[in-house]
């Protein structure tokens, strides 16, 4: 199994040469069970049509993708201009090892670059790690959505459940 430390990973912006790559860990994630109640990771033109075109960044380990992020509107209303929903995923042979964070706070920081002000995440009440990964980065819980959706597969099939709600406001007196 790869180890990836701080050290020898790279972000860089996501290229569409790494669909598949994208897709598998997409899918490696929805395959827990905790990550979102799509059941599978789709095409590479429906991932690319339901996030922003910019900022979308990858985690690199040499050649390899470790790991992605990227931003979907909120609302298609201009006041929501600067708000978006993140995706941020990394790759089973990456986890635990500091990759999530990096990619999380170079996409804050790209985020504020594009004019966004403010980041959304839902999160499955069940996926801690996501929920400690968010909160180390400056997000903060908001409220809980209690039986958001009912999985459609897995082993939590026909169960409701419940999504935390996170956000985290820009800082930067450009937005304030």
């Amino acid at each position: 199994m790869p180890h990836s430390t701080p050290e020898s990973i790279t972000i860089a912006p996501l290229e569409d040469r790494y669909a598949a790559a994208v897709l598998d860990i997409y899918q490696h994630g929805i395959d827990t069970g905790h990550a979102t109640f799509q059941a599978d990771a789709g095409s590479w033109q429906e991932w690319d049509d339901s996030h922003l075109a910019a900022p979308r960044l990858g985690a690199f380990a040499g050649e390899e993708l470790a790991g992605w992020a990227a931003l979907s509107a909120t609302s298609s209303r201009c006041v929501y201009a600067g708000v978006a929903e993140i995706s941020i995923y990394v790759g089973t042979d990456h986890a635990g090892q500091g990759v999530g964070l990096m990619l999380l706070e170079a996409l804050v920081a790209a985020s504020e670059e594009a004019g966004i002000w403010t980041l959304t995440a839902g999160i499955l009440t069940e996926n801690t790690a996501s929920i400690a990964l968010h909160e180390k980065a400056g997000f903060r819980i908001v409220g809980t959505r209690e039986r958001l959706g009912k999985m459609s597969f897995g082993p939590m099939a026909g169960q409701w459940r419940d999504v935390i709600e996170m956000e985290r406001r820009s800082t930067s007196e450009r937005f304030n």
